[in-house]
C-alpha cells in the first residue's frame, strides 16, 4: 500500500494532493471555504474532495501544520493528545493552526481507520543551536510568553536543501547551502549536513527578509513610536507590519512581476523598492557564509526565487571575492539547474520547491518505521 493523501487546509481553501508512491495521481486546491460560492466549510469540502478520490489501499494522510512549536522536532501520528498540543499552540499561529486543526479533525471522522501525520512547517528549525533560538531578552520572560525563534517554510527548506545535494551530485550530510525561499512570504536559512542552523524568520514569519507585504527587520523602537507618537493601536500596528509594509508599502504593488515593470519603464518607487529587497537577501547571504565558514551552494525557490533572473542577479551581485557569481545566460534558463559562472567556488542553484512532495515523503517515511 503505497497511496499517500496529503492535506494543507488554509483559513479559506484546501490543497492536496494524492500519491502512488513518487507517482502524483490527483491534485489541485479548493478554493472559497465558507465564502459565497464555495463549500459551506472545510468539513463539506473535505467530503466532497474524498468522495471524489479514488483513496482504495490509502495508507496514510499527511497535514501540514505551521506551527509545532518547541514540542514537535519531527513528523508526529496524530491522536488526541497532539491535537490538544496543536490546539495549545494557536496563540503562536493564530490564523494558521486553527485551519489546520479542522483539516485533521474532519478527515480523522472522514477516514477514521487511516493513520494521519503532521508534519509541522516548524520542526526543521528544532535543530538551531540555543544561541540561534534565543533572543536577549529577560529569559524567564521569554520562557514565560514561549518567546524564542522557531523559523517557518521549514518543508520548503528541507526539500529545496535535499534536492540541491542532488543536483550537484554531493551527499546531503556533507554539504552547506544557503536556501532563499522567496515568494510572497521570504525565509533565508543556512543548512549544514542537512540540519537547519540559522533562519531569518524568527517567533513569527514577520522577521527577516523584506516580503510581499511584510516589514521583515525593522527596530523595535518603530512599534514605541507608532504606539506613542502616532497613536495607534496595537492591532492597527500589526496591520501595517504584516499586511501594508512590504514591497506594498514601498511601491504600492506587492507582485514582483509588477514591481519589475514598473521598474523597468523608470519608475523611482519601484528601483528603490527592488534595492532594499535583494539588499537585505545579500546581507542574510553573507551572514550566513560567515556562520557556516564555508558554503557549496546558495539556492533559489518558490515563485520569485524560481522565476526571477533580475533578482537572483542583483541579490548576488559583487560577491566575487567570496566566490558567488552567477552566469548571465545560465540565469536566463529553466528547470532545476546551477547558474554559476563554470569554475566558480559556490554553486548557485535554482530549484522548484515541492512541499507537498517533502509532507509525502516525511509521511511516509514515520508510517513505514
Amino acid at each position: 500500500m503505497t497511496r499517500l493523501l496529503v492535506l494543507n487546509c488554509g483559513s479559506s481553501s484546501v490543497k492536496y494532493r494524492l500519491y502512488d508512491g513518487e507517482v502524483v495521481l490527483d491534485g489541485g486546491v479548493v478554493e472559497r471555504v465558507g465564502e459565497d460560492g464555495g463549500p459551506a466549510d472545510h468539513a463539506s469540502a473535505l467530503r466532497e474532495l474524498l468522495d471524489r478520490l479514488d483513496l482504495a489501499d490509502l495508507s496514510g494522510v499527511g497535514h501540514r501544520v505551521v506551527h509545532g512549536g518547541t514540542r514537535f522536532a519531527a513528523p508526529t501520528l496524530i491522536d488526541d493528545e497532539v491535537i490538544r498540543a496543536i490546539r495549545d499552540l494557536v496563540p503562536l499561529a493564530p490564523l494558521h493552526n486553527p485551519a489546520n486543526l479542522v483539516g485533521i479533525e474532519a478527515v480523522r471522522r472522514l477516514l477514521p481507520d487511516v493513520p494521519q501525520v503532521a508534519v509541522f512547517d516548524t520542526a526543521f528549525h528544532r535543530t538551531l543551536p540555543e544561541a540561534a533560538a534565543r533572543y536577549a531578552i529577560d529569559t524567564a520572560t521569554a520562557d514565560r510568553y514561549r518567546i524564542r525563534r522557531y523559523g517557518f517554510h521549514g518543508t520548503s527548506h528541507a526539500y529545496v536543501s535535499r534536492r540541491t545535494a542532488e543536483l550537484l551530485g554531493q551527499p546531503y550530510a556533507g554539504i552547506n547551502t544557503i536556501t532563499l525561499h522567496l515568494g510572497n512570504g521570504a525565509s533565508a536559512c543556512a543548512v549544514a549536513g542537512g540540519r537547519s542552523v540559522a533562519t531569518s524568520m524568527g517567533m513569527s514569519p514577520l522577521e527577516g527578509l523584506v516580503m510581499g507585504t511584510r516589514s521583515g527587520d525593522i527596530d523595535p523602537t518603530i512599534i514605541f513610536q507608532l504606539r506613542r507618537e502616532g497613536g495607534m493601536a496595537v492591532d492597527d500596528i500589526d496591520d501595517l507590519l504584516n499586511h501594508r509594509s512590504g514591497l506594498l508599502g514601498l511601491a504600492g504593488v506587492n507582485d514582483m512581476r509588477k514591481l519589475l515593470r514598473r521598474r523597468a519603464a523608470g519608475d523611482p518607487s519601484a528601483e528603490l523598492a527592488f534595492e532594499i529587497y535583494c539588499r537585505r537577501i545579500r546581507e542574510y547571504v553573507g551572514a550566513y557564509y560567515a556562520l557556516l565558514g564555508w558554503v557549496d551552494a546558495i539556492t533559489f525557490t518558490a515563485g520569485v526565487g524560481e522565476r526571477s533572473p533580475e533578482v537572483r542577479a542583483e541579490a548576488l551581485a559583487g560577491l566575487g571575492r567570496l566566490g558567488i557569481a552567477v552566469d548571465p545566460g545560465l540565469n536566463l534558463g529553466t528547470g532545476d539547474r546551477n547558474i554559476a559562472v563554470p569554475g566558480a567556488e559556490v554553486a548557485v542553484c535554482v530549484v522548484g520547491t515541492d512541499e507537498e512532495r517533502e509532507i509525502a515523503r516525511e509521511t511516509r517515511a514515520l508510517i513505514n518505521r
